[in-house]
């Protein structure tokens, strides 16, 4: 008999503690991604009730690369919690990864709420207060990473950590479509890209991500943050290593690996 959802959201909690598990076939199709969704909000108001506070959304899967690299053909998304910022030159803790791998993005924080449904990507520069350049630490609870849609939709969009810059820029005149970016481990450059790699233009993620919760009858709201999606593709990090990102416009944003 397949697995329930519930049953589903309890592995998925588990393998924090105890690590990885196996995909998620007993109880999801590759293709379900509405299960999986279904999946990910049981996790969600399980841990809101257990204290932790929703703070944005993270976008996944908006790159052609990164999409290769895991075999799907769309995007997804995930949910922010307040605990799971790191400030800008902060210490990740091996402890709380299990197998980690970093990408660079473009944040957006809003300025006011994104309510009612069909927004454009004017719609998001209108709402939005700042851009920042980040670093997202992406982390599955899948083993060896053998994920379908399905299982980093129900992995809460494979969420771990997040990384803001300092600097905050507003939108007016920058070019978040040309903007390029370097992803450097340990001082050599791992990974480059562009802000058009993210499904055409970080602001076009952002409205998809507007549009597809509206449709779930949630939205988006102001102070949120929004990591748009990986500019280049992930790599892997281990102990040790110091991850940084330079994106065009937007400044640098780094963290260490606890040792």
């Amino acid at each position: 008999m397949p697995l329930s959802h519930d049953a589903l959201a309890e592995r998925l909690r588990t393998a924090y503690q105890r690590g990885a598990v196996p995909p998620l076939r007993e109880g999801l199709l590759a293709s379900d991604v509405e299960g999986a969704y279904a999946v990910q909000a049981r996790n969600t108001q399980f841990w809101q009730a257990a204290g932790r506070r929703v703070v944005g959304r993270k976008i996944g899967l908006t790159s052609k690369a990164v999409q290769e690299q895991l075999g799907v053909n769309q995007p997804d998304f995930g949910v922010l919690f307040n605990d799971m910022q790191l400030a800008d030159g902060g210490v990740l803790s091996s402890a709380q990864v299990i197998q980690p791998k970093a990408e660079a993005e473009v944040a957006l924080i809003l300025g006011r709420d994104l309510s009612g449904t069909r927004h454009t990507a004017f719609d998001v520069q209108s709402a939005a207060d700042c851009a920042v350049a980040a670093l997202e630490i992406v982390d599955s609870r899948i083993a060896d990473w053998k994920i379908t849609v399905a299982d980093t939709v129900a992995d809460n969009g494979s969420a771990a950590f997040f990384v803001l810059g300092a600097e905050r820029k507003s939108l007016t005149g920058l070019d978040l479509y040309t903007c390029g970016m370097a992803l450097e481990l340990n001082g050599a450059v791992v990974s480059v890209g562009s802000g058009a790699a993210c499904l055409g233009h970080p602001l076009a993620a952002a409205a998809w991500l507007a549009n597809t919760l509206s449709v779930r009858g949630e939205s988006l709201k102001a102070g949120d943050v929004i990591l748009t999606g990986a500019l280049g593709p992930m790599v892997s990090i281990k102990p040790r290593d110091h991850v940084s990102a330079q994106i065009g416009g937007l400044g640098r944003v780094h963290f260490y690996v606890e040792g």
